[in-house]
């Protein structure tokens, strides 16, 4: 794929719905984000909040009869949603690679490891089946697998789960990508081989500027490794900025919860020696099929300070960030920010402190 200044992946107002018994399910609602060469974006919320559907509908990799996809996605200045199903088998690899957040599923039960990895490297360019096969290897050795000459006859049932991890994240990278999109891919590691991956995502990124797009539940992983944060909640983003400014500087509701429920080991205990308990958002994330009419954090929100909410969905609008600067923006029309006082979503989820995130 072709590269140059502008950026690797721009997505404009796409929308999901997928049809369900229970009615349309409106999983992805108006996202928009860019990612740069060499930039990693991390993707952030709870489960069900449409992280992963809104990368699969890019790819094309949800089912035409029940989805519903709308909206643009400019890949190297094409658009991923208007292409065709050959073109798209092109794109996936030299274009974008991504690593499932299921890799039992996701590999082939009945061919080892290096045959499937074999297959995408011949797919996408004139390689021996040698080459290709010494490629694989190689490619198991960089993402830490043991003994990688002999783990390339295996079959996945052979290997653990974190094993059948990193032969997915060595599919996603055998073709170069000029992006690639992480789902959960260091979810089931230990933080040593954790930060292998990382590292190697990292080497990719400087030799060739590939745009990252980082799906995780990992604060931590996602203080040291991204650029750029993006907070999903009910299908939606309701906040988005630098690393520092989200981590450190939040200001949605959802957010300020999401942070205040990192523990703190530093913490002192109380004074009969018990250890305070974490805090927790209340409630559960809204049914796609029944989203609330106003902002979709609405029901579970401890501060509720504008009525409009209830009602009104609040537009994505900058809340910081100086000329020159990227934009910090936030969904939200409850600034409960009194200068001397904490707020209700203090109160709720305890202050969000620089450095927090990364603890």
């Amino acid at each position: 794929m072709p590269s140059g200044t502008g950026p690797v992946l721009e997505v404009e107002d796409l929308q999901v719905d997928l049809r369900t018994p229970r009615g349309t399910a409106h999983v992805v609602n108006g996202l928009s984000y860019t990612v740069g060469h060499g930039e990693t974006v991390a993707v952030v919320g709870e489960s069900g909040s449409g992280k992963s559907v809104s990368v699969l509908a890019l790819l094309g990799l949800l089912p035409a009869r029940v989805a519903t996809v709308t909206g643009r996605a400019l890949l190297h200045g094409e658009d991923l949603l208007t292409m065709s199903p050959e073109r798209l088998r092109q794109v996936r690899g030299p274009g974008a690679g991504m690593v499932f957040q299921d890799p039992m599923t996701s590999l082939n039960p009945v061919l080892t490891v290096g045959r499937q990895l074999v297959e995408g490297i011949r797919a996408h360019g004139e390689v021996s089946k040698a080459d290709a096969r010494r490629r694989a290897v190689e490619l198991l050795g960089e993402v830490g697998l043991p003994d990688p000459g002999r783990a390339v006859d295996r079959y996945p049932h052979e290997l653990s789960g974190g094993m059948r991890q990193r032969v997915m994240i060595a599919i996603a990278l055998s073709n170069s990508p000029g992006l690639l999109i992480a789902d959960e891919a260091t979810t089931a590691l230990d933080v040593t081989v954790q930060a292998q991956i990382i590292d190697l995502v990292e080497k990719l990124q400087a030799e060739r500027g590939t745009g990252v797009v980082w799906i995780t539940h990992d604060l931590g992983v996602v203080a040291g490794i991204a650029d750029r944060v993006l907070v999903m909640y009910g299908g939606r983003c309701v906040e988005d900025g630098t690393v520092d400014d989200v981590l450190e500087r939040p200001v949605h509701p959802y957010t300020r919860g999401l942070l205040g429920a990192l523990p703190d080991l530093a913490a002192p205990a109380g004074p009969d020696g018990v250890v305070p308990d974490l805090a927790t958002v209340p409630g559960v994330p809204p049914a796609p099929t029944d989203l609330p009419p106003g902002c979709v954090f609405w029901p579970r929100c401890p501060v509720r300070s504008d009525p409009r909410c209830e009602t009104e969905q609040p537009p994505l609008v900058q809340v910081g960030g100086g000329p020159g600067a990227l934009p910090h923006r936030a969904a939200t029309w409850c600034e409960d920010r009194t200068p001397g006082a904490a707020s209700a979503v203090d109160r709720t989820f305890g202050a969000a402190s620089p450095g927090e995130g990364g603890s």
